[in-house]
């Protein structure tokens, strides 16, 4: 009988007198996590527009705090709908009003460090949607543990983290300026690390196919955003071949940013994940997935902003000419992004166990070099420039790693579907 077979056939988890259905191996994302994913999505696109309203190296600091802030929001869902089915029970209402607090949570993006003029006070809405979203999530992880003492006593090594975060950032709602970026800075500190060090022997991963479709999802909409981000740069300009081929060129990179990651990458990690022992897939979801996939989504939403940024060059002859570079935080992001998410992919596929990208590696560290040559050249010539590296590291990836590739994609994949 094969591993699956086994995992399948093994008794249903007892969750006490909570009315829900454990999570099985072969069950796939369902359709209410998707809909908690498109309010995720808003609010990457939140995030966006206050980067591209506040460009300053603070602005971008703050932008990849609520980065931070919204991903550990998220992530906590997947390991929930992991344990068991997030459309059944108990578990469907818990779904919805979290939902509702990320929302409310992404409409304050705008004023999350300097409240507007006039109505409720942006920090503190902020910090109380996320201390709502976080004793969500913890409420449900008990009344779902059932049983499980392993589950129950990382839950109780995990409570301190979530205490103390919701803690500092309620703090911070309070306070303005340095102070308030270092206690955002503190608060996620407390939540990251103190997960961290409540280890993750106690955490469950019921289905690895379900945990990593869940995150290579999340991947899908991240680099969704860089193509909204491309529309609406130019949502209000008149159409002109330099907005086409600036279209083109950052769809084009946004699509090899795609192969970089679910070409090989995911489906090798995914078969890790499965043959990992039930003992160590937690360790393997926490590392891999959870920790892995911010940096990965981090630098997609600065390539965002980067291109929204190069679209508005290129769009809008009388505030930019066409030979103007891009500088500053605008040339960061956009070389940045893709710097960043190259190097997650590189700590990605390490920590699913397979050999280190050296030539990902390589061309992340060339980037720096590039961003400093990037000041002085037009600002369409430096996408054109990065597409044009992007390409040409999966193009020889692809050619490298051909026939590794087809058994990987076919025969690996037909062996594992009849096994």
């Amino acid at each position: 009988m094969s591993q699956h077979a086994e995992r399948s056939s093994s008794p249903r988890p007892h969750l006490g007198r909570v009315r829900a259905e454990p999570k099985r191996e072969d069950r796939a994302v369902t359709t209410l996590e998707l809909f908690l994913d498109l309010v995720f999505v808003f609010a990457l696109t939140q995030v966006t527009a206050f980067m591209a309203d506040h460009l300053t190296a603070t602005g971008l600091v703050q932008g990849l705090l609520v980065i931070a802030l919204l991903w550990w929001s998220w992530t906590g869902y997947a390991w929930l709908g992991n344990l068991v089915e997030a459309d059944e029970g108990v578990a469907r209402i818990g779904m919805f009003a979290a939902m509702a607090a990320m929302f409310v949570l992404a409409l304050c993006i705008p004023e999350a460090f300097d409240d507007l003029p006039g109505g409720l006070d942006g920090p503190v809405v902020v910090a109380v949607c996320y201390l709502v979203f976080r004793m969500l999530h913890l409420g449900l992880f008990y009344l779902l543990s059932g049983d499980d003492s392993g589950l129950r006593g990382q839950l109780l090594r995990f409570t301190p983290a979530v205490l103390a975060g919701t803690a500092l950032l309620l703090v911070a709602a309070g306070t303005d300026g340095a102070a308030q970026t270092w206690l955002w800075a503190a608060a996620l500190a407390a939540d990251y690390g103190g997960t961290w060090l409540g280890g993750a022997r106690g955490w469950r991963i019921r289905s690895a196919r379900h945990f990593a479709e869940r995150h290579g999802l999340i991947v899908i909409i991240a680099l969704g955003e860089s193509i909204v981000a491309i529309g609406v740069g130019v949502a209000l300009l008149p159409i002109s071949w330099p907005i086409v081929v600036a279209s083109v060129l950052g769809l084009t990179l946004s699509g090899a940013l795609w192969w970089a990651y679910f070409d090989m990458t995911a489906l090798r990690a995914e078969r890790a994940f499965a043959a990992t022992p039930d003992d160590d897939r937690a360790r393997f979801g926490r590392d891999a997935y959870t920790f892995v996939h911010l940096p990965l989504v981090a630098g997609v939403v600065l390539l965002a902003l980067g291109l929204k940024k190069v679209l508005e060059y290129v769009g809008d002859t009388e505030a930019h000419g066409l030979a103007d570079p891009l500088k500053g935080v605008a040339l960061i992001a956009l070389v940045g992004g893709v710097g960043l998410y190259l190097l997650a992919s590189v700590a990605f596929a390490a920590s699913a166990g397979a050999a280190v990208e050296r030539v990902r590696l390589v061309v992340a560290l060339l980037l720096l070099p590039l961003a400093w040559a990037g000041s002085a050249l037009p600002a369409l010539a430096m996408l054109g420039l990065l597409t044009g590296v992007m390409v040409a590291l999966v193009a020889y990836e692809s050619l490298r790693d051909a026939e590794a590739r087809h058994r990987l994609r076919h025969e690996d994949g037909h062996a594992a579907t009849s096994a």
